[in-house]
């Protein structure tokens, strides 16, 4: 609500600044050509500044939307930052400020029109910059002067992590692991490290839809868990060494804080089990707790697609598995009663083969007549005596 209003208020503001700029420039038009000999007539001496108003108010509308969001954004992305991160951003803001006053004091002497608004403008592009570019290299100013070096190791704070859970980035954005640890399959403290952190920031302010969603959904499940349960960021970082790849960093880690790894990366999942290191896997869970389909059970299916192979349907179970119906072309788009045939086990997952009932049926028909009418051909077959 407090957002609908802020935009709201952003509209009139840039809506008036607009019709009024707009209307300045007409006006200034007007008092350099005569509305007759620009050939807009009495009345359009009249419209013509109308018109320009209607034109700022379109452009201040267009203006205000792009400033609403820019300034939603910063907020949520300020909100989200650490206080490291607000000490470095204001430092080089400031800065940034500083530098822009600089660079404008060789155009003071020329005393240009529009010098305070080019000074102004100065100075917020440069306390921008500034904000930005600190904040860029914040993690190589950190690790220049060394200040993760000098911490102690608390052993209090190893000993609460013994058993402890350390979270990858993937399982985070994959959303699932916030009703894992309600359902109570995971124990003990949550550990999520900086560069995890940072490495969700940097999505949640990707240029893609997508990516920023999932970024942004992943801080939402980390602010909840830290709501029901003890959960530590960034404490323990200096006990991983610098530069490293994340991966690895996140194996180091796990190694000395005697804790597991919570994942959903196969790579990782492989690398981490030969260093001997317990890795709950998210994507295994799920497979484990898919319902148990044997051959020759019955079941109603949604053939929603074709299939590779021709007359093949695809369908899908509640749980994603799918099943590919034979002989199912024909019913793509209806629910349809099925008969398990066989069930593939692969890497991915289950893959469930399966024919209509009907289908099934008659073929068991066909069979058993196929199998009466050899035995019967046989009974009656005579055998000649030797």
């Amino acid at each position: 609500m407090k957002a609908r209003y802020f935009r709201i208020v952003m509209y009139l503001i840039t809506c008036t600044v607009g019709s009024l700029l707009f209307w300045m420039i007409a006006r200034a038009v007007q008092g350099m050509l005569k509305p007759q000999q620009a050939g807009l007539g009495v009345l359009g001496g009249v419209l013509f500044p109308i018109a320009m108003c209607i034109v700022g108010v379109l452009a201040g509308f267009l203006v205000g939307g792009r400033l609403a969001d820019g300034a939603s954004h910063m907020a949520d992305r300020v909100q989200r930052m650490t206080t490291r991160d607000l000490l470095f951003g204001g430092a080089g803001a400031i800065l940034g400020g500083l530098f822009g006053v600089i660079a404008m004091i060789p155009i003071s002497n020329l005393k240009p029109n529009g010098f305070a608004a080019m000074y102004g403008l100065s100075i917020i592009v440069g306390s921008i910059a500034g904000f930005e570019i600190l904040l860029a290299v914040e993690g190589e100013l950190v690790s220049l002067f060394g200040t993760r070096a000098i911490e102690p190791v608390v052993e209090t704070d190893l000993e609460r992590m013994k058993g402890g859970k350390v979270l990858d980035t993937n399982v985070i954005i994959d959303g699932r692991v916030l009703d894992v640890w309600r359902a109570g399959f995971l124990q003990g403290c949550i550990y999520v490290p900086g560069f995890v952190l940072d490495e969700l920031q940097y999505i949640a302010d990707s240029a893609d839809s997508l990516k920023r969603a999932r970024g942004r959904r992943g801080l939402d499940i980390l602010n909840q868990i830290r709501k029901e349960s003890p959960v530590f960021a960034r404490d323990l970082d200096h006990l991983i060494p610098d530069g490293a790849p994340v991966d690895v960093k996140l194996v180091s880690l796990a190694k000395r804080l005697e804790a597991d790894i919570v994942t959903n990366d196969y790579n990782l999942n492989k690398v981490a089990e030969l260093q001997g290191i317990n890795v709950l896997n998210i994507n295994q869970l799920a497979n484990a707790l898919k319902p148990v389909v044997m051959a020759g059970e019955e079941m109603l299916v949604s053939i929603i697609k074709e299939g590779k192979e021709a007359n093949q349907g695809i369908g899908y179970l509640d749980d994603g598995t799918m099943i590919v119906v034979e002989n199912a072309r024909r019913l793509v788009g209806e629910t349809a009663e099925i008969v398990v045939t066989s069930v593939l086990q692969t890497v991915a997952g289950k893959m469930i083969f399966a024919a209509p009932k009907v289908d099934h049926d008659r073929e068991e028909e066909l069979l058993g007549r196929n199998l009466r009418s050899y035995s019967g051909s046989g009974s009656r077959r005579k055998v000649r005596p030797q």
